[in-house]
Formats: C-alpha cells, sequence, structure tokens
C-alpha cells in the first residue's frame, strides 16, 4: 500500500506527532439541532448551531491534533480553531434517505471534494449505514456511492475517511441485547469490505465492535450479558485482522466514561487501532448548559468539563500505534531503508 503526496501531506496535517489521530468531531447537524432545541424548549437558529461549534472547535482544539466540521454550519469554526489542528470536513448530508429502505446516503448537493479541499479540508469524511446483512442490491447501491467517493478524493489527492455506522435491516433496536450479539460480526466484515482497494478508503472510522453495556465484568455494564470480557477482547482483535487499512474509533454518543473504558479494552486486547475522532462523549454534556445558560456559560464549562474529557480521551491514546504503521513509513512519511530498524510491517490487505 502506498500513499500519494497529497494524501501523505494531509493524513500529516490530521495527526500527532506520534502519527496517532487524536481528533474532535464536530459535525453533528440535525442531531445537534434536536439536543438543542430539547435542551432550550425551542428550536435552534442557525446562529446557535454556528456559535456553538465555534466555542468547540476554538476551546478544544489546542487539545485535539485535528477537527471535523461541516459545510453547513462549520465553516465560521474552521477559521476558529488552533493553529496545530488540522481539518476534516463532512462530505454527506446528514442522516439517511427514510423514504425507502436500506438508509441510503446521499452528498451535499452544493459540495464536491474539489470545493471542500478549497475550503481548506485536510481530509475528506463520509458517513455510510452499513450491514452485511442488508439486501445485496441495496449494499451494492452503497459499494458503488463510495467507489465514486474515492475516486473524487484520488482525483483530488486528498485522504478519504469512511465512516460506516451499522443497523439492523428488521428495524430491531440497535442498543438493545439481540444486536449486541450480532455487532462484532457487523463491525468486522464491514471493515473487510471497505478496506478493498477498489474504494479508496485511507482511513477507516469504525464502531467499537462491541457494546460494553453488554459485556460481563465492565463498569458500563447494565445486566444482561452478550459476551465475557475475554470474548469481547477476542472480538476487537477479529475486527482489528479484518481491516486492510489504519482504523480508528469513533463514540457514537456514548459517555466519555464508557468510551474510555472502551479504548481501554481495546488497549488491553493489543489492537493496533490509530486513533479516535471523539464528538458526543466530549461536549455533549455541555449542550444543556449552552441551551439554558447561554454562550459563556458553555465556553466555562469548555474549558473545564470539556478539556476534562478530551485530555481523558488523549490518555486513552497512549496505547494506539501510529497510522504510517500500516503503510510501511516511518515517521517522515518515508520507507524506511533495508536494514534499518522501522516501524511494523503493514497490515495484510483483506
Amino acid at each position: 500500500m502506498q500513499l500519494s503526496e497529497g494524501k501523505l501531506k494531509g493524513m500529516k496535517a490530521v495527526s500527532d506527532e506520534r502519527g496517532v489521530i487524536a481528533a474532535a468531531a464536530m459535525d453533528q447537524r440535525g442531531s445537534l439541532e434536536k439536543a438543542l432545541a430539547k435542551a432550550a424548549g425551542k428550536p435552534a437558529t442557525r446562529a446557535q448551531m454556528e456559535e456553538f461549534k465555534i466555542a468547540v472547535a476554538r476551546l478544544l482544539t489546542p487539545y485535539a491534533s485535528a477537527i471535523l466540521l461541516d459545510p453547513e454550519f462549520g465553516l465560521p469554526a474552521t477559521r476558529r480553531r488552533a493553529k496545530n489542528a488540522g481539518l476534516l470536513l463532512a462530505y454527506e448530508k446528514s442522516g439517511y434517505d427514510n423514504t425507502q429502505p436500506g438508509r441510503l446516503p446521499d452528498l451535499l448537493p452544493d459540495q464536491s471534494v474539489r470545493r471542500l479541499k478549497a475550503a481548506g479540508a485536510d481530509c475528506i469524511k463520509v458517513l455510510l449505514y452499513y450491514t452485511p446483512f442488508e439486501r445485496a442490491e441495496i449494499n451494492d447501491h452503497k459499494h458503488a456511492f463510495i467507489e465514486r467517493v474515492g475516486d473524487e478524493c484520488r482525483a483530488q489527492d486528498i485522504p478519504f475517511f469512511l465512516e460506516f455506522v451499522g443497523y439492523d435491516p428488521a428495524g430491531g433496536d440497535e442498543k438493545g441485547l439481540e444486536y449486541a450479539r450480532k455487532k462484532p460480526e457487523i463491525v468486522a466484515r464491514s471493515m473487510a469490505e471497505f478496506s478493498k482497494p477498489q474504494y479508496g478508503v485511507d482511513i477507516l472510522k469504525v464502531e467499537i465492535p462491541v457494546n460494553l453495556k453488554f459485556t460481563a465484568g465492565t463498569r458500563a455494564c447494565t445486566g444482561a450479558a452478550a459476551y465475557t470480557r475475554d470474548e469481547a477482547k477476542r472480538h476487537f482483535t477479529a475486527a482489528a485482522a479484518a481491516a486492510g487499512k489504519p482504523f480508528i474509533y469513533l463514540s457514537a454518543g456514548v459517555s466519555n466514561a464508557e468510551f474510555n473504558e472502551s479504548l481501554a479494552l481495546a488497549a488491553e486486547a493489543g489492537v493496533p487501532f490509530s486513533g479516535v475522532l471523539c464528538g458526543r462523549a466530549t461536549w455533549a454534556d455541555g449542550i444543556p448548559v449552552y441551551a439554558r445558560q447561554g454562550l459563556a456559560a458553555f465556553e466555562q464549562w469548555l474549558e473545564s468539563e470539556g478539556r476534562k474529557n478530551i485530555e481523558a480521551v488523549n490518555a486513552s491514546l497512549r496505547a494506539a500505534k501510529p497510522w504510517f504503521a500500516f503503510y510501511g513509513l516511518d515517521a517522515h512519511g518515508a520507507a524506511p531503508r533495508r536494514g534499518e530498524p522501522g516501524v511494523a510491517p503493514a497490515a495484510p490487505l483483506a
């Protein structure tokens, strides 16, 4: 596996000095609007959405290697991030098409990879709802969709981060026990699929392959268990073995404590994850503060509790492995000379 000059430059821009991606995620749109409206008891305005994102970008990026934002409400925030922080921009529409089955994706109609790059993006991110248990014709649609985005990113020589989130095509509860039992296979098979070269994905942004709330022996476990702690670690290992590209974990809306416990379990399993893109686990508890007390109170919350949250995640990243190891590169983006000590061999393609 090789990285072009432009992709290598973009990857370095969103990584820390170790080659680990310690990125904040603030590209939420529909979910953030709903959360702000619920907390305030009235609809959120565009000005509030932009103001919230600016505050997060300004006060949390000094502790992050990058931030993920959206071009709909997040462009003002791109200009307020810390100088050390790279920029990822989301390319997909928020949510999915609910007028037909399959959670089909779509791209923002007024954007392109060229335009996002011109807006300052170091990397492009797309979210896809995906499960290998969906009907073949629906997944074929999704495969072609990602191939097109991958080709667009290749043409613009910019890294492509693919985030995939599993679901139950039968409409079951994705937070329930039965889905928890299926989740390891959904995550592992999705990682294997999108590691294939035709998609042009450079970083897999993946879910934790188990639900900690159903993992026996964890603090997050609420009673019934889908797997033991040792079984959960084997699920982490199996998912990692399926990856032919570097992968990072998303927080998927769980609490900061649960996300950090998940990262600790990944470390116990010896999983070579290359970082995180962490959103709600860092700033979500500040939503009611902003909605009810205003910007100044929210900024104060970010400077104290928000900073504690992101620093806790950063501490969990001591176990992360540099993404460049997957590409057989050293810390400067070069292949080690023969006979020199270097990085670990690249992971095999799935």
